[in-house]
């Protein structure tokens, strides 16, 4: 993931992703209640949660200035996709089932609606899927950074690449060891079949004393 962002600029987005895969450890996903603000302080302001509440839609429930400072407004309790331009918002509502349903990693490169009073800006939008306190995956940890003068609000964007990893289980670690083990044995068998050829040869000569012996025994 850390190969689709620049490597300056939005260094907020690795933080978080770094803090998500902490928490989680060897699990699928962490909880929405493990979120601590403390553990990603210096990226706050870029930070917010979403709460899936239908198929491709997510509202905004905490969020950092940023997100207000784009949209000149209060962004809680908003839709995500009020963020995206309306010939975009699809792709956004795509990837929110991604991450939910999936379950999956996403990150999208996006730029700004241009015109005299609002300059150009690049953005990273990060997503990565919360378990809620029922156990569902209905919660979103989100980061969101912007570089640029932001203008005239509201700012919105269009989507111009996205990247889905999907999450592997921690139950499918343990097959990907199995090709290794199974080669083991494939190599006992050769090196057993070689000694075999070399105990052979070396017992060949001994049949033939006792024979010589025999025609001896009929002398009387």
């Amino acid at each position: 993931m850390t190969e689709f962002r620049a490597n300056t600029g939005f260094s907020a987005i690795s933080q978080v992703e770094a803090y998500w895969e902490g928490l989680r450890g060897t699990r699928l996903m962490p909880k929405r209640s493990e979120i601590d603000p403390r553990g990603i302080e210096s990226a706050l302001e870029y930070t917010f949660v979403l709460e899936r509440i239908a198929p491709g839609m997510a509202r905004i429930r905490i969020a950092g200035s940023h997100l207000g400072d784009l949209m000149g407004m209060e962004v809680r309790g908003m839709p995500l996709t009020s963020l995206i331009t309306p010939p975009c918002r699809r792709q956004i509502s795509d990837a929110i089932e991604d991450v939910c349903q999936r379950p999956a990693m996403c990150e999208l490169r996006m730029s700004a609606e241009t015109n005299i009073s609002k300059p150009q800006m690049e953005c990273r939008l990060l997503l990565l899927p919360l378990k809620s306190d029922l156990g569902d995956v209905s919660r979103i940890l989100g980061c969101l950074v912007a570089q640029g003068e932001i203008g005239q609000t509201p700012r919105r964007f269009n989507v111009v690449g996205a990247r889905i990893r999907p999450i592997a289980s921690p139950a499918a670690i343990p097959a990907a060891i199995e090709p290794t083990v199974q080669a083991r044995p494939q190599r006992v068998q050769m090196d057993g079949f070689a000694e075999s050829q070399k105990s052979f040869e070396a017992t060949t000569p001994r049949p033939s004393v006792p024979y010589l012996r025999l025609v001896k025994s009929d002398d009387k």
